[in-house]
């Protein structure tokens, strides 16, 4: 867990999302979301990142609709519960690399993009992030625009696994600041 996610030097996943990128879209024309479709390896990587990452490791106040038992324990309707999405996205019997970053927990062995109902980055049910399209859609772009025309790399110096990937404690988790160089390709 401590290194950059899209650094080649620890999975290659940068490599292989450049060479996607270039096969797909190429250099010349900025990425559109229907290629997202044609990309499987990309979208699987910017899905990673969100789980991953865990930006938002606790949802925010539900309430049971019903008389519910969980684990045991009786939850009568109208019991206040605050879902702890982390315990989703790094669920063991979920991700076969829960701790890992590791591309391919949405991958088949085709190498075709899969949805998996454990990703929870932006909560489930009635109460989902109503942005969740949206910000899918601007992720994948931002993205894919950005690995298009760069190279990630730490400074001189750094290696990557120095850079790490702990979190400022809060409501959300915070990334902490480092330095990232980009070379443009």
């Amino acid at each position: 867990m401590s290194t950059l996610p899209f650094d080649p030097s620890s999975s290659h996943a940068a490599e292989k999302v450049h060479a996607e990128i270039e096969r797909v879209i190429g250099k010349d024309r900025p990425p559109r979301y229907e290629d997202r479709k044609s990309m499987p390896y990309t979208d699987a990587v910017v899905h990673e990142i969100q789980r991953f990452g865990n930006v938002l490791p606790s949802n925010l106040l539900h309430q049971t609709k019903e008389d519910t038992t969980f684990r045991g324990y009786h939850l009568p309707k109208g019991t206040p519960v605050i879902p702890l999405l982390t315990s989703v996205l790094f669920d063991k019997t979920q991700w076969e690399t829960p701790y890992e970053f590791n591309p391919g927990h949405f991958l088949d062995a085709e190498g075709r993009f899969v949805k998996k109902d454990a990703f929870l980055p932006f909560s489930a049910g009635r109460r989902a992030c109503v942005g969740e399209t949206l910000a899918k859609m601007e992720l994948f772009l931002f993205f894919t625009a950005l690995l298009q025309r760069f190279r990630f790399h730490p400074p001189q110096g750094i290696r990557s696994e120095d850079l790490g990937l702990s979190s400022l404690p809060g409501l959300t988790n915070l990334p902490r600041p480092y330095e990232l160089c980009a070379a443009v390709c």
